[in-house]
């Protein structure tokens, strides 16, 4: 399931990025019939990635206080395969806060897939730890996860960290499938990256489940693990017998393992929780996925 922003591409008018005022002047500007949508208030700034010499955007939204309060600074959730992502987790950010706080405010920030490739290609490259990606899709590269965090630590981060009001210490990495592995990923090498952790329908089974590895290697060196993490999966997600149901894996299983393990570490700064959301499969799944990763990670004060 994937949405086609084109509005959000449209906004990128310049290398430099638009500003909120640009948008505004879009939207108006594009209104005659069979123009595209804009989704006005949002921003796209370019951030290419200066070792690989790809391309990438990010997109912004700002909360409806960010011009009025400002001393304020605000966490800030990154999400990934934001071309789907972002327009879902923004209406939804904004529609359970109708009749008053339910979530906290926060910073959007949507990790693009890069310039020129392909969505699936872009994300079996980037957010993949090892190169041996699954045979339905051995013509793509695999395993750039490694060079791909480092380049959103190095990169996006400090460019958003300058650019906006952020709290560093409260910065939130949501992922769903893919991208929840490459959350992994990042969580068992650098947890400090993020404070708070969404994996969603995580693809624990890559690799014959070498995130399972990372996680062994991480628990051996260290003591604590100071992040919160929040799982969810949908029902149909484990064998069984309907066409909606896996046919090859138990994504349901493999969560549910991982919290186990996490959980028998022991670590005093871990917080960590899944939940199996019934009647959803891998691509239903994701829209009330990210609600109740919201409500579980940014609960209102």
């Amino acid at each position: 399931m994937k949405f086609q922003v084109i509005a959000l591409m449209a906004l990128a008018i310049s290398a430099a990025g638009c500003n909120r005022a640009a948008d505004a002047q879009t939207a108006s500007s594009s209104s005659s019939d069979g123009a595209p949508y804009v989704l006005t208030g949002t921003q796209v700034w370019s951030v290419p990635d200066p070792v690989s010499n790809r391309e990438y955007d990010i997109f912004v939204s700002l909360p409806a206080s960010y011009d009025s309060q400002q001393n304020r600074r605000y966490p800030v959730l990154y999400v990934t395969d934001a071309d789907y992502a972002f327009p879902i987790i923004r209406q939804i950010a904004r529609r359970v806060n109708l009749e008053g706080p339910v979530i906290e405010e926060f910073i959007l920030i949507g990790l693009s897939y890069a310039k020129g490739d392909h969505g699936a290609t872009s994300r079996r490259r980037d957010y993949t730890p090892t190169p041996n990606g699954p045979s339905n899709s051995s013509n793509d590269i695999h395993g750039g996860g490694a060079a791909y965090q480092t380049y959103l630590k190095e990169q996006v981060l400090p460019y958003v960290d300058a650019k906006f009001r952020t709290d560093p210490s409260q910065r939130i990495l949501m992922g769903h499938s893919y991208g929840a592995l490459l959350g992994a990923q990042i969580m068992f090498t650098d947890p400090a990256m993020f404070s708070r952790y969404v994996l969603g329908s995580p693809s624990f089974w890559y690799d014959k489940r070498h995130i399972m590895t990372m996680e062994a290697a991480y628990a051996r060196n260290h003591t604590d693990l100071p992040a919160e993490v929040f799982m969810y999966v949908g029902g149909f997600e484990a064998p069984g017998p309907t066409p909606r149901h896996m046919q090859d894996g138990d994504m349901v299983r493999d969560m549910q393992v991982m919290e186990q393990v996490l959980k028998s570490r022991a670590y005093p700064n871990l917080r960590a929780q899944s939940t199996v959301l019934e009647n959803e499969d891998h691509l239903t799944v994701a829209p009330v996925g990210f609600t109740r990763a919201l409500l579980a990670v940014l609960p209102a004060k």
